[in-house]
């Protein structure tokens, strides 16, 4: 008998495809030669959770737990975290100044209107950095501040320089970029492009925007400014990630991100989804970057604070996302688990596993199970037998695995005396696999 394999351990899984040949992570429809104009493999992540995520509809953030939150996000690597801006309220203030006290390796900003007022209050409080915005669209000039493109144009050159004369970074983003004119939103980002901002700002307020749209307004802008692009997108209609990754094949450099996606309304693109998806891109760029089995730590902390559950289908970290049920996929994962895994488990810290207890087993899987019980005397005959009898009994309902293994064990001590098909025969409901008296 083959040694044990553990699917549920990143070790064993290592150490078995030593000499299995492995298809590349990389899908074979890549092109071969990357856009110049690409940054899938030289991008910048703003974590701003502390930002928009308090806009998420159950959030509540403390000072404690914002710290918490920032200490976690530096540890993972975020290149910059995005706080609340000082202006809202007093505590919004005072959190800013402790956290730009930290001593974090990550730049901390403040995300702020366009307007002197806001923005010596955010220099005051030590952040890196001051990212301002101003809303763009026809809507929002009419219904929110009302204010034409050339106030607007005004207005940012003047902040955009007075925060340059403080030594620090600064950020110019218009709001609603994808219901703005065109020739507007271009005319404004070359007079702050040539006013010295380290970025513009793309903002899909709304989430109405699609990859195509994404990739055509981010290359056009990349024609027309020197600076950095950074990219913000509402989760609306479900395009935040691809959204966000076609923003960088198209020549963006900075994306932001919050835990889970929380954020107004539906949120915007989730740092864990967006990791797991640059992985599949350049994993040695994100694995070298990134902190990845920290994911599951922030996100817990998140979702404790805002009380709600990690998604079962959650990116990395949801029950289901390395869970293997059908058995044909159950038996190509335990010989290879390239077959039916684009992302290694083990590289996030979290452990794959192949469900066993239903009709939709495979007997691969079974005796995978039996040799990690280390059962001796057991074949491939005894595997079937059993995977027959668990099909059975799972058309009544569900087996847990101490169900499984209770079987599996009765099984084995019955063949140790020929008994064991007539042990099979015993056993009509899955209320008989008890665990008591078989551990």
């Amino acid at each position: 008998m083959s040694p044990p394999r553990d699917f549920a351990s990143a070790d064993a899984t290592a150490t078995d495809d030593v000499n299995r040949p492995r298809v590349p992570i990389a899908s074979p429809y890549t092109p071969r030669y990357q856009d110049p104009m690409s940054n899938i493999s030289n991008f910048k992540i703003i974590e701003t959770t502390l930002r928009e995520g308090e806009q998420f509809a159950n959030a509540f953030f403390d000072t404690k737990t914002k710290v918490e939150i920032a200490k976690a996000l530096d540890n993972l690597g975020a290149d910059y975290i995005e706080l609340t801006s000082p202006a809202a309220s007093e505590q919004s203030r005072n959190d800013c100044t402790v956290i730009a006290g930290l001593g974090l390796k990550a730049k901390v900003l403040t995300h702020v209107r366009c307007h002197l007022d806001d923005v010596k209050l955010a220099i005051d409080t030590g952040v890196d950095g001051v990212n301002v915005v101003m809303g763009t669209s026809s809507y929002l000039r009419e219904f929110s501040h009302g204010k034409s493109m050339e106030y607007i144009t005004k207005k940012a050159i003047e902040v955009i320089d007075y925060v340059k004369s403080k030594g620090l970074e600064v950020r110019f983003s218009t709001e609603d970029s994808f219901r703005s004119d065109l020739v507007d939103l271009l005319a404004i980002y070359r007079a702050v492009d040539k006013a010295g901002v380290h970025r513009v700002g793309i903002a899909d307020t709304v989430g109405c925007a699609n990859p195509r749209q994404v990739y055509e307004f981010v290359r056009t802008l990349r024609s027309v400014v020197n600076c950095d692009i950074e990219c913000h997108f509402h989760n609306d209609t479900g395009c935040a990630i691809a959204n966000a990754y076609t923003a960088l094949e198209a020549g963006a450099t900075h994306i932001d991100t919050t835990v889970l996606g929380i954020g107004e309304r539906n949120g915007i693109t989730p740092l864990g989804g967006l990791l797991a998806r640059m992985y599949t891109a350049d994993r040695a760029y994100v694995m070298d970057k990134y902190t990845l089995p920290d994911i599951r730590h922030v996100e817990n902390i998140v979702a404790e604070a805002v009380q709600v559950t990690v998604p079962f289908d959650n990116y990395i970290t949801g029950f289901c996302a390395f869970t293997h049920k059908a058995g044909i996929h159950a038996k190509a994962i335990l010989n290879n688990p390239s077959t039916y895994e684009i992302l290694k488990p083990e590289d996030f810290g979290v452990s794959r596993y192949v469900s066993i207890g239903h009709r939709l087993t495979g007997w691969n899987a079974v005796m995978n199970r039996i040799e990690q019980l280390q059962l001796s005397n057991m074949n491939d005959d005894d595997a079937k037998a059993i995977t027959q009898k668990i099909k059975q009994l799972a058309d009544i309902r569900p087996l847990g695995l101490d169900n499984v293994d209770v079987l599996i064990r009765q099984y084995h001590t019955g063949k140790q005396t020929s008994e064991h098909i007539k042990v099979l025969n015993s056993i009509e409901s899955p209320d008989q696999l008890t665990t008591t008296g078989n551990r």
